[in-house]
C-alpha cells in the first residue's frame, strides 16, 4: 500500500507544473506545435501592473493543470530606462514568447536580461524563447547541473542559463537597479529573489507560494523557515511576487512562514508519538489551510516533514536521496 501511494503521488507531482511538470517531451512538443499562438487568455494568465515599469503575468490555474498550455507559475517583467528585465519564462517556448510579445505591448525598449529564480521547469522550460532572442540568461548555483540531470523528462529542449551568479548580483536598466540575492530552501542551491528597491517590489520564486499548497521534494524546511524569517525582516514593505499565487506583501510571507511551522510542529508531534509514515502521511490538510490551490501536493509535504524533521534526515545527501526514489519523471525535475 504505501508503494502503491508514493507511485500515486509520484505521478501526480509529474503531472503538475510547480517546478514538477514531466510531461513526455514528444507529447510536450506536439502541445507547442499543434497549439494555437499563446495569449494571456489561453494561458490563464493576468498582467498585474506592480509598480512604476514592473509588472508580473499571474497564473491562476489550479493543479493538476487541465493543458500543457496553461502557465503554472507567475513571470515578471522590470522597465528601465533603457532596458527590460524578464522573470521565469514560464515551461514551454510558446509561453516564453509570450511573455516577451506582452513585454512589447508594454514599452519600444529591448529585453536586456532574463532571470531563472530556479530550476524548475515551470519556470524555466520557456528559456529557449530567450535564447531564440540571443539574451543573457542568468541563474544561480547548480542550475545548470540540475536542469540538464533532473528536467530531461519535462523539457523537450533543456535550455539552461549561460551566466551563474553566485551571492549578491546588481544588474542596471539605465539608473534603475535590480537586486538578485540568493537564499536557501525550495530548490536544492539555485533559488533566488529579484527586488526593484526604487519600486519596492520584491519577486520571491517558489521561495513562496501564496494560497497554494507548495512542493518540497528536494527543498530543506528547516533552511526555508530561515528564509522565510530573513525575508519578512529585510523587506517588510514590498509588494510581493509570488511563485505560485496571487500578489502579496509581507502578511503573505507571514502566512506562508506559519505553513512551514505549522507542518514542522505535526512532524514533530510524530516523532513525540512514534506516529508510523503510513499514517503520518494519510493526515488531512487542516482546515485553515483547506482554500488553498494545488491540495494534491499535500501527501508529499507530509512525506518530506516526516522524513526530514521526525527522521531527523534533512542533510543534502538524504534529500537527494529521498527525489532519487520517486518516480523517474520526479527524479528529472
Amino acid at each position: 500500500m504505501r508503494q502503491l501511494r508514493r507511485w500515486v503521488l509520484g505521478l501526480l507531482v509529474a503531472l503538475t507544473a510547480v517546478g514538477l511538470i514531466a510531461l513526455q517531451p514528444r507529447l510536450a512538443a506536439q502541445a507547442q506545435e499543434s497549439a494555437p499562438p499563446a495569449t494571456l487568455d489561453s494561458a490563464g494568465l493576468t498582467l498585474e501592473e506592480l509598480g512604476d515599469g514592473v509588472y508580473g503575468l499571474i497564473a491562476s490555474v489550479d493543479f493538476p493543470p487541465t493543458d500543457p498550455n496553461l502557465a503554472i507559475c507567475n513571470g515578471g517583467i522590470v522597465i528601465g530606462s533603457d532596458g527590460v528585465l524578464v522573470v521565469d519564462p514560464f515551461q514551454t517556448e510558446a509561453l516564453g514568447d509570450l511573455l516577451f510579445e506582452t513585454v512589447a505591448t508594454l514599452t519600444d525598449l529591448p529585453v536586456k536580461y532574463v532571470v531563472n529564480t530556479h530550476y524548475h521547469f515551470d519556470h524555466t522550460g520557456g528559456n529557449p524563447a530567450a535564447a531564440s532572442r540571443d539574451l543573457p540568461i542568468f541563474g544561480r548555483g547548480p542550475i545548470r547541473e540540475f536542469m540538464l540531470t533532473r528536467n530531461g523528462e519535462s523539457d523537450p529542449n533543456i535550455t539552461p542559463p549561460d551566466v551563474i551568479i553566485n551571492g549578491s548580483w546588481d544588474l542596471w536598466l539605465g539608473d534603475r537597479q535590480v537586486q538578485i540575492r540568493e537564499f536557501e530552501g525550495h530548490s536544492g542551491g539555485t533559488d533566488a529573489i529579484v527586488y526593484v528597491p526604487d519600486a519596492n517590489v520584491l519577486m520571491a520564486g517558489d521561495l513562496l507560494f501564496n494560497q497554494r499548497i507548495p512542493f518540497v521534494g528536494d527543498g530543506n524546511i528547516r533552511a526555508w523557515q530561515a528564509t522565510m524569517a530573513s525575508l519578512i525582516v529585510d523587506y517588510p514593505a514590498a509588494l510581493v511576487l509570488p511563485g505560485h499565487g496571487p500578489v502579496t506583501d509581507v502578511t503573505g510571507l507571514e502566512s506562508f512562514k506559519t505553513y512551514l511551522a505549522d507542518l514542522v510542529a505535526l512532524a514533530e508531534s510524530w516523532e513525540s508519538a512514534g506516529t508510523s509514515q503510513e499514517k503520518a502521511v494519510s493526515t488531512p490538510v487542516p482546515e485553515k489551510y483547506s482554500s488553498f490551490l494545488f491540495q494534491a501536493l499535500y501527501p508529499g509535504n507530509l512525506e518530506t516533514a516526516y522524513n526530514q524533521i521526525t527522521l531527523g534526515q534533512d542533510d543534502a545527501a538524504s534529500i537527494q536521496q529521498y527525489l532519487a526514489a520517486q518516480q523517474e519523471a520526479v527524479k528529472a525535475l
